[in-house]
């Protein structure tokens, strides 16, 4: 690589510190992670070691020799609507529009571990789908062609959700092996530390839980991810993108060491290991922060953990716009926002991406801005010639002296994460929660002193009365209504004393290491137990979730 002379640069930094009256050495300004940005990079910053090739060791510009020439990325929206019918409409709306995955968000009642007919009725499909019974899962999945179309259910622990999904491809008639996907709310350290509402039974019932349903899909759902480490929920909660990838790292580790005291050979399950990052503005520093995620989990899966199956090896991951950075004020501005933040993801080497609506800072999303979000997908795909070179950025002073200082901050945390005894000792211990909490509140002391500029809240300001938001559609509680017939009627017609047999034996299984919790849920919800009873059930045995408040 050729030198940049030396006399050139002083040149230039001489007329540089004329126009700034600042040295360029000392002009810094500073991305989310707290690294300091020059104002120039020239080889000087870079090492001299020769970057691998994609599909590589230790995979920097990418996981595959191809990338986005041999296959794009996955257009996965994510959508939640209403009840089960009119998430099934506007799925295959969205098929139809590009959405090349499907990913279904359920209900906040889904999350907090109830049934709808627990909640207040005015709630109930506001934030996504009720999906309570086998029932609803048909009719969420109806003229959906499951062995065809990967599903990322946000499914947290119980697993209900892809237990009905199963027990459809029983009904179909489909073999598990055609079932592909991710059960992407699996980790519940993320939910523990930074996303309360999730977080239904005790971290020791959560760990046994994950495990029986990494046991299960590694042997009988072989095409399924039953873990996605998700760095979303740190990052939106306050965690630069930095602390994000070095969290998940650290969560990767513990659940692989839990793993493998199953008995099971890493190289059997890791290759299903997946992670789910939120993706912020600060475009170079989300590049560089995936180049070094995969540089840095390569080196721990083959040097710490000795894989040898290439697959092993490779930091799979969707990557999802980030929400916390829309605004309700001039939502129109979160178009650019959420491209910007796409581009990120792609150039990162993205294996799939959710693109926000702008107007999900307002609400559920209207028709027309979710068309937009996969149009931006779209667009980027096959007009802007993003995907037609493999790691376009690669080789740049900045982004590669970037990535190079994002692997060393990210391995900082790791060694204070190992010598505190591995991650949930980390957040038993609350350290994890006390960093995001005070990263959070610096960006928040940014904004507020207009530091950091947030067009449309702190600076370029409309009046209100100019400020067109787009009219929002409630639930209409008709539907609602008849969402909650159907779960009384389901209720009634079944046979009680097979919905009690069955609970009863996930009951046995959190207390015998020899039969599986996942394996019990499948065979409840075929018998008609709904989600909360499953959930409550596993509640009672293990405790209720208390998550440490830093």
């Amino acid at each position: 690589m050729k030198k940049i002379k030396q006399d050139n640069y002083q040149q230039w930094s001489k007329e540089y510190q004329k126009m700034r009256g600042v040295p360029a050495e000392q002009d810094l300004k500073y991305n989310l992670s707290g690294i300091p940005i020059k104002p120039i990079y020239t080889a000087h910053d870079i090492k001299e070691e020769t970057l691998s090739y994609p599909g590589e060791y230790p995979y920097t510009r990418g996981l595959y020799p191809t990338m986005y020439r041999g296959r794009g990325w996955s257009r996965r929206q994510l959508i939640g609507l209403d009840t089960p019918e009119r998430f099934n409409e506007r799925q295959r709306e969205m098929i139809k529009a590009g959405s090349n995955a499907v990913s279904l968000i359920f209900c906040n009642s889904f999350y907090r571990g109830y049934d709808a007919d627990a909640v207040d009725p005015l709630l109930v499909g506001t934030c996504g789908t009720p999906i309570n019974t086998i029932e609803d899962m048909e009719i969420a999945f109806d003229q959906i062609p499951i062995d065809k179309i990967s599903i990322a259910l946000n499914d947290p622990i119980g697993f209900t959700g892809l237990a009905m999904l199963l027990v459809i491809a029983d009904r179909r008639g489909i073999p598990y092996s055609k079932i592909t996907g991710t059960s992407n709310q699996s980790d519940f350290i993320s939910h523990f530390v930074a996303n309360h509402m999730f977080y239904r039974i005790s971290l020791e019932g959560s760990l046994k839980i994950l495990l029986d349903h990494i046991k299960y899909t590694n042997k009988y759902v072989p095409n399924w991810n039953p873990v996605s480490i998700v760095g979303q929920h740190m990052q939106q909660a306050g965690a630069t993108p930095a602390q994000a990838l070095a969290f998940t790292i650290s969560t990767g580790i513990t659940y692989i060491e839990e793993t493998l005291k199953q008995g099971l050979l890493i190289d059997t399950f890791a290759p299903r290991f997946t992670f789910f990052y939120d993706i912020s503005i600060s475009m170079f520093e989300e590049i560089a922060k995936f180049r070094a995620g995969r540089r840095i989990w390569a080196k721990l899966l083959k040097e710490r953990f000795g894989a040898k199956d290439p697959r092993s090896l490779r930091f799979k991951f969707h990557g999802q716009t980030s929400g916390a950075e829309l605004t309700r004020q001039q939502p129109l501005n979160n178009i650019v926002r959420v491209t910007i933040q796409a581009m990120a993801g792609i150039l990162g080497g993205a294996q799939s991406l959710h693109t926000d609506s702008y107007d999900e800072a307002l609400g559920t999303p209207i028709e027309e801005a979710a068309r937009i979000a996969i149009n931006t997908q779209n667009i980027l795909a096959e007009e802007s010639g993003i995907a037609d070179v493999i790691d376009p950025i690669g080789g740049s002073y900045y982004l590669e002296r970037l990535t190079d200082q994002m692997e060393e901050e990210v391995w900082g945390y790791i060694q204070k994460i190992d010598e505190m005894g591995g991650m949930l000792e980390a957040v038993r211990k609350g350290y994890v929660q006390k960093v995001i909490g005070e990263s959070a509140e610096k960006y928040q002391r940014q904004v507020d002193s207009n530091q950091k500029v947030i067009v449309g809240v702190n600076k370029y300001q409309i009046d209100e009365s100019e400020d067109k938001r787009p009219n929002l559609t409630r639930v209409d509680q008709k539907l609602v209504q008849k969402h909650l017939k159907r779960l009384e009627n389901f209720k009634n017609r079944r046979d009680k004393s097979k919905v009690d047999e069955a609970l009863s034996r996930i009951v046995s299984a959190t207390n015998n290491d020899e039969l599986n919790i996942f394996e019990e849920t499948i065979l409840a919800v075929s018998v008609g137990c709904t989600h909360g009873e499953i959930i409550e059930t596993l509640r009672k045995c293990y405790g209720f979730g208390h998550p440490n408040i830093v």
